[in-house]
């Protein structure tokens, strides 16, 4: 057999796994259906491959001559490409999945033994032509004419080449350039189904007197996942499926330490995961692939700004990489400042007292190796490693405090060194070992600035979190039995993880907090093809599939004790036009070790101040701090999907997922406003009307510190009651919900068009104790946006691409006075263009992006606060008009 090429055939823009169908969350895994090639001789059967690394077009020949599949590619789509090693027992789609593998390129499968080559970046062939009808034809006798990645595990399940029963957020390299993006904060905040409160860099000062409470806090300046809105420490964020070390003190995780330049794809799983990754999984989880394989090197450099002053950017990129014939290596360098937005620079802010700073300023250098290692045929070696330092510079005034402001200027220095090594089988069985040291430093920085005098003086506040962590995992996974629609197969693993905080007051040395937690672990999974592609009779038999999935996993921890979590899952195709998917499952979330750590203290404060008495004498008496009792938080999740991808309209994806979490035993400081504490009926069950001196006595002698603020002596008699605002498990949310997007593919001339958009619809209610109402958390401030959407176009021709999206989100309501906000919507525009070297991987790349291009403010609300911006910061940015232009060269 002879491995031909197309001269006139340009591809169809069909690699969906690797490449992602939207930057702004569109493409499911389930949107691709069923992965069921035709029925032939060659499917299925599995072979030895001994395919050394080198260049692409002698090893597809390789592969054509071994396998008896005949590829079809264009010479200018493979020219100066390098291929990866490939040996080992497997049919021929792992072995030209493994091939493709970060080369842009994917395959579909045209005929019973003929394979198209197709690149993302090209035009199709014209409609009408004897050879785009003959690829047609061909293609509508398959049941899935997609891209294959069987090598690739998809996140949200441990089987490899497994589907999950929950839909799969694919996010690749090639859109987030396609969008503008220059790193995965900007990524995941563009995403309907994550909320931007939490952990980011425009959350600004009043934010934590939302339902997100301490939790909304710009404190290292870095990008944290918050799925639903159900907190940054309620979703998990994975390197190559290895943890970080946590951030700050509200158990964060940094995304935008990961350099964008050495990502392939983004995979975010928005449903409870628990079963398969552990704790922090409730809201979900994003894994960040990173590139396998690169060859050569590009160096790259990138200048922005806003129309209304401030955030002038300046970022420089370096990214280099080679192949050799049992291995790989990449290497990458990012170094970024971006200057603060003060609020003199945008006129609702123009009020507040100079020189608060609306969005911080930045000094980012961020470095990242990834490797690996074949030692013969069957093991592999694998080391990730990453390091990124963060500075910010910011101003800001303390509520109530007018006789100084504060200059900030932490530094955060993020930390993960991950080995692993897997050792294949000749049965198809696979071992992994890996395991993961993370460490997270943020140290406070922060001068008084007194406004009389000139003078800074150190702040007694100024802290260190410092959070460390460790993991070690050992896992196996293959075939069990055979079942009608294929093997089933287990994945099964066991390991131990710790994580360690410290709170440490640089000023006097004093460590304010400081504690661990380990735990052991072990987890099971199996996935069971009931109904596959040699199942079964009819028209549709080679495209019906069903799979059955179950997994649990155990953790024993050395504070709570025990904790198991099961998932139940199921994929249906009846045919080869649309699947659907279904998951039922238990998650949960250990508490923090700032909530059960940090400090107890007994604060005496004026009765007044919590809605009480108006005597000056009277007093409360009241607790605040952590809780070593604490239970984990636990939820039940399910989640049900159909996917749309019509056999006769190939170039339509779409899906609908309907999403329900009950999330029980939150942590919470019960108080949720301290003005009403001694008035309201909801916090009755925390507040002691007939304080005796025993229960004051108690109080002195179980807590660490006592802080008077009433400027008298304390005198037991004059308190009036007993306030306990420690941490406690009492919260309750229900989060349901619709998630709907979908992607259009065609051609116009020589060009191609695609849109594509993605919408999220979110109903959460909240109750702080059994006896309390359930009141509304999203549309309300600080709180996620009942619809988020982005939806757009991509224009495709050559090497220019344009792209153009708009953005939703609609009002908010302030539970203060009941007001509504205006709703929010941007649009960004992207233009890029590409010129390549016909003869080697060398071109340039240029791109100017537009964000926010007319400039829109965001809506405003009323404050009962001067410090505080008049604005959303967690759902509405202040950024307005941000242009960009960025060119780089690649070698």
């Amino acid at each position: 057999m002879k491995t031909s090429t197309l001269h006139d055939f340009t591809c169809t823009a069909m690699f969906v796994v690797a490449a992602g169908m939207s930057g702004a969350a569109v493409a499911q895994e389930a949107t691709i259906g069923p992965r069921l090639p035709a029925p032939t001789a060659a499917t299925g059967s599995q072979m030895d491959f001994d395919l050394p690394a080198g260049k692409l077009v002698l090893a597809l020949d390789a592969l054509g001559k071994q396998s008896g599949i005949e590829l079809h590619y264009r010479s200018k789509q493979v020219a100066g490409k390098q291929a990866n090693a490939i040996r080992g027992h497997m049919n021929w789609q792992d072995a030209l999945g493994r091939l493709l593998q970060d080369s842009g390129l994917g395959y579909r499968q045209t005929g019973d033994a003929t394979v198209v080559i197709e690149v993302a970046e090209q035009g199709t062939v014209p409609e009408g032509s004897a050879a785009r009808a003959g690829m047609e034809a061909k293609s509508r006798q398959v049941s899935q004419p997609v891209t294959e990645m069987a090598s690739v595990t998809v996140t949200g399940t441990r089987i490899r080449g497994g589907t999950s029963p929950s839909p799969v957020i694919t996010i690749g390299a090639e859109n987030i350039r396609e969008e503008g993006f220059t790193d995965l904060g900007e990524v995941i905040r563009s995403i309907p189904q994550n909320f931007s409160g939490g952990q980011n860099p425009g959350v600004a000062a009043g934010a934590t007197a939302g339902p997100g409470g301490i939790a909304n806090q710009n404190i290292t300046g870095g990008s944290s996942l918050n799925l639903r809105g159900l907190g940054a420490d309620a979703s998990l964020t994975l390197l190559n499926g290895r943890r970080f070390s946590y951030g700050g003190f509200a158990q964060t995780v940094d995304i935008g330490a990961i350099p964008v330049e050495a990502v392939d794809r983004v995979e975010i799983v928005a449903d409870g995961a628990s079963a398969i990754y552990g704790s922090d999984a409730v809201g979900g989880v994003a894994n960040v692939i990173l590139r396998r394989d690169y060859a050569g090197a590009t160096v790259g450099a990138l200048y922005g700004g806003t129309a209304d002053g401030g955030m002038a950017t300046r970022e420089y990129t370096a990214t280099a990489g080679t192949v050799w014939s049992n291995g790989g290596l990449i290497a990458t360098y990012k170094h970024a400042s971006v200057d603060p937005i003060r609020a003199s620079q945008r006129d609702y802010t123009a009020d507040m007292a100079p020189p608060t700073t609306i969005y911080p300023g930045s000094q980012l250098r961020s470095g990242l190796v990834s490797g690996h290692q074949s030692l013969g045929d069957a093991v592999e070696l694998r080391l990730d490693a990453l390091r990124t330092e963060r500075e910010q510079r910011s101003f800001s005034y303390y509520s109530g405090i007018s006789s100084y402001y504060s200059r900030f200027a932490p530094e955060t220095t993020t930390t993960l060194v991950a080995p692993s090594v897997e050792v294949s089988f000749a049965d198809d069985w696979q071992l992994s070992l890996g395991a993961a040291w993370g460490r997270d430093r943020r140290v406070q920085r922060e001068r008084m600035m007194m406004i009389d005098t000139g003078e800074a003086l150190p702040s007694p506040y100024d802290d260190c979190f410092c959070n460390e962590s460790r993991s070690y995992e050992v896992g196996a996974e293959g075939p069990l039995l055979a079942l009608a629609g294929g093997d089933a197969r287990l994945a099964v693993g066991a390991g131990y993880r710790r994580n360690e905080f410290v709170d440490r007051n640089v000023v006097s040395g004093e460590t304010l907090i400081g504690g661990g937690e380990s735990s052991r672990f072990a987890y099971a999974e199996l996935g069971m093809p009931l109904i596959g592609p040699d199942s079964g009779s009819g028209a549709d038999a080679g495209a019906q599939r069903l799979t059955l999935t179950a997994a649990v996993r155990g953790e024993d921890y050395d504070s709570f004790g025990s904790v198991a979590t099961p998932k139940l899952g199921l994929v249906y195709a009846p045919t080869g036009d649309y699947t659907l998917k279904a998951s039922w499952g238990r998650s949960f979330k250990a508490p923090t070790l700032l909530q059960r750590y940090q400090e107890q203290g007994a604060v005496l404060y004026p009765a007044a101040l919590f809605g009480g008495s108006a005597d000056p004498e009277a007093t409360v008496l009241s607790i605040f701090g952590g809780n070593p009792d604490l239970d984990p938080e636990r939820a039940r999740t399910w989640t049900t999907a159909l996917a749309i991808h019509p056999r006769a309209l190939p170039a339509l994806e779409a899906e609908l997922s309907v999403f329900d979490i009950d999330y029980t035993e939150r942590v919470v400081q019960p108080i949720g406003n301290y003005a009403d504490a001694l008035t309201n009926p909801a916090y009755a069950r925390y507040v002691d009307f007939t304080p005796t001196l025993e229960e004051q006595a108690r109080i002195f002698a179980t807590t660490t510190g006592f802080y008077n603020y009433t400027g008298s002596a304390y005198d037991p008699d004059k308190v009036v009651a007993l306030l306990y605002a420690q941490y406690v498990n009492v919260a309750r949310q229900h989060v349901r919900g619709l998630d709907l997007s979908g992607s259009y593919r065609f051609d116009v001339g020589a060009g191609r068009l695609t849109l594509r958009g993605s919408t999220s619809w979110l109903d959460s209610t909240q109750k702080n104790s059994p006896e309390d109402s359930a009141f509304d958390l999203a549309g309300t401030l600080s709180s996620p946006a009942t619809v988020n959407s982005r939806a757009g176009l991509v224009w495709m021709q050559g090497g220019f691409t344009a792209s153009v999206f708009a953005n939703y989100t609609s009002g908010v309501t302030n539970p203060f006075d009941g007001v509504k906000t205006a709703s929010f919507t941007t649009a960004d525009l992207n233009l890029r263009y590409i010129i390549d070297d016909r003869d080697s991987p060398a071109g340039w790349d240029f791109a100017l992006s537009a964000h926010n291009l007319f400039d829109r403010a965001p809506p405003l609300h009323q404050v009962t606060d001067a410090t505080w911006v008049p604005y959303d910061s967690t759902n509405y940015s202040a950024i307005g008009r941000y242009l960009s232009f960025s060119v780089s060269k690649r070698f």
